[in-house]
């Protein structure tokens, strides 16, 4: 039997009409899933049949509404209004607002606590930095103070060095100044006992009398250490005038504070 013959034999209509064995059933099944023929046939079939159903269809009684109500025990036709439960609000959720807001709370106390002792903790630091670089700038001071003291004392108990005590002149009666002088290392040192202060624009200048000519030896101003001077091999005298800042050439004669002759 071919797919023509088998559609035309009726068992499709059987099949839609629900009279079919189940093995009959199950064969249209297997043809309708083996067929496209078949499959669209069935279908057209099952369509007329529906709508040849709701054309011969019979209207239901007019009382047999009013039977079934009574049986529902529905008198009108007006709904009963139902009272829905009112859901309650879900508790759970405010509290993990709650609890979010209190730990915010806490880690911005927290935060600011934290933030205030380290701020505290920055300051003591400054402070003790601070503190031990007074320190060891005391200490460097000191330090660089004994060394000054060490080799004045080197060069004051040198028998080696002449000490040639220069006396204020008419200029300066009052002032007085002493040159420590090695011939043999032509090494000069000044010490000042007493000069007066000069002002900005001015300063001291040491001058070295050689073979009857003033040498200059360098510019000094007042204060109480052991100066370093220029080296001079041989000098009759020495001698302090007031100089413009920076020296002059020659000395100002008039302006001479202290002189001293030498034993050389």
């Amino acid at each position: 039997m071919n797919i023509e013959e088998y559609i035309s034999s009726g068992i499709l209509e059987l099949y839609a009409l629900g009279e079919l064995s189940g093995s009959e059933k199950a064969e249209v099944e297997q043809m309708c899933e083996a067929h496209e023929e078949v499959r669209v046939e069935l279908a057209l079939i099952e369509s007329t049949m529906g709508v040849l159903a709701q054309h011969l269809a019979t209207a239901p009684r007019p009382a047999l509404k009013d039977q079934i109500k009574s049986q529902l025990d529905l008198k009108s036709s007006e709904a009963k209004e139902i009272q829905m439960p009112v859901k309650q609000t879900e508790k759970p959720f405010s509290l993990a607002i709650a609890a979010s807001i209190t730990i915010a709370i806490l880690t911005s106390g927290l935060a600011f606590y934290f933030y205030s002792q380290w701020q505290s903790a920055e300051d003591q630091l400054a402070v003790m930095i601070a503190q031990n670089q007074e320190v060891a700038d005391n200490y460097r001071f000191v330090n660089k103070k004994l060394e000054s003291l060490e080799t004045d004392v080197e060069i004051l108990g040198n028998p080696n060095f002449a000490r040639v005590a220069m006396n204020g002149t008419e200029n300066s009666p009052g002032s007085l100044a002493t040159v420590f002088w090695n011939s043999n290392t032509q090494d000069v040192y000044l010490k000042i006992q007493n000069l007066k202060d000069l002002t900005q624009d001015q300063q001291y200048q040491l001058w070295a009398i050689v073979d009857g000519v003033p040498v200059d030896m360098g510019v000094f101003d007042n204060g109480s250490d052991l100066l370093k001077m220029k080296s001079v091999a041989a000098a009759a005298a020495f001698a302090v005038t007031i100089e413009p800042r920076g020296g002059s050439k020659d000395p100002s004669l008039e302006t001479m504070q202290v002189v001293g002759t030498t034993e050389v």
